[in-house]
């Protein structure tokens, strides 16, 4: 997530908690423990970007989590270039294969956890969903007008300090299931996924 602060300096920083949302219209979300320099520059000017990691930037996405002092340039720590972007302020991660534009929709604090006895202080979290208002595709991942994700060899975050890369060979499509005319069965039309979105 890359964000532009007060005075105009570049942050960024890896999100495990991200996904999309919908896509009419096109939102994403990223949740915040705590009140991160990200979360202060959204709440402040009210964009940012989403840049996807995948496998060669694994190192970059890494060292830009560091805990460093507001104003650092963390494109510039983890070694990335920042390409401007077509819509907003904040500049995409140009090395990244895809990235979105994004305007702050909603910001949600999440339930407060409770402390555990004699632990550190709970941490809250923030939910930020904005809306999608521009998207950057590198063309060598389009086939045939559809996005080669798996040539992109994206991230996931698995939990604890496991991740992997989701490359064509852990891929695969279905077909979704066709209700029968009365409703009261399904099928799946085999083989490869048909094309078709339902």
């Amino acid at each position: 997530i890359a964000t532009l602060d007060a005075n105009g300096v570049p942050n960024l920083a890896p999100y495990s908690f991200f996904n999309a949302v919908s896509d009419r219209p096109p939102m994403v979300m990223f949740s915040s423990g705590g009140h991160k320099d990200s979360l202060r520059n959204i709440l402040a000017n009210g964009e940012f970007t989403c840049s996807i990691a995948n496998q060669a930037l694994t190192d970059a996405m890494n060292l830009s989590s560091a805990p460093v002092a507001p104003g650092v340039n963390e494109f510039a720590l983890a070694g990335l270039d920042a390409a401007p972007s077509m819509l907003v302020k904040p500049p995409r991660v140009a090395q990244s294969p895809a990235a979105f534009e994004c305007r702050l929709w909603k910001t949600i604090d999440l339930p407060a956890p409770e402390g555990r006895p004699g632990g550190p202080p709970p941490v809250g979290y923030t939910m930020v969903i904005g809306e999608v208002v521009a998207v950057y595709i590198d063309d060598q991942y389009i086939a045939d007008g559809i996005v080669d994700t798996g040539r992109m060899r994206t991230l996931a975050r698995l939990g604890y300090m496991d991740y992997a890369v989701v490359g064509p060979e852990a891929m695969f499509t279905l077909n979704r299931p066709l209700a029968s005319a009365d409703g009261r069965r399904a099928e799946v039309q085999p083989g490869p996924w048909d094309g078709v979105f339902r």
